[in-house]
């Protein structure tokens, strides 16, 4: 009983760290990705860098729109 307990306890650790290890990974992927957009923006010169922070910020605020009203969906279909 105590090796399928510690087996278990191990494997459970290693599932725990697998997924942390994962959504950091997620992370720095999209983080990457967003550099590169900037970048390539910059490089072609489509816009300035005061018109991109702006329109970055509008896009950070119009996804938070976007969660809260999908949760909002989600809490209303749970009901």
């Amino acid at each position: 009983m105590t090796k399928s307990k510690i087996f278990f306890e191990k494997f459970g650790k290693l599932l725990e760290q697998s997924i942390i290890n994962y959504k950091d990974f997620s992370n720095e992927i999209v983080n990457i990705c967003k550099s590169k957009r900037d970048d390539f923006i910059y490089k072609m010169k489509i816009t300035g860098k005061e018109e991109t922070d702006i329109l970055k910020k509008r896009v950070e605020k119009l996804e938070k729109k976007i969660e809260s009203l999908e949760k909002r969906k989600i809490k209303k279909a749970k009901r």
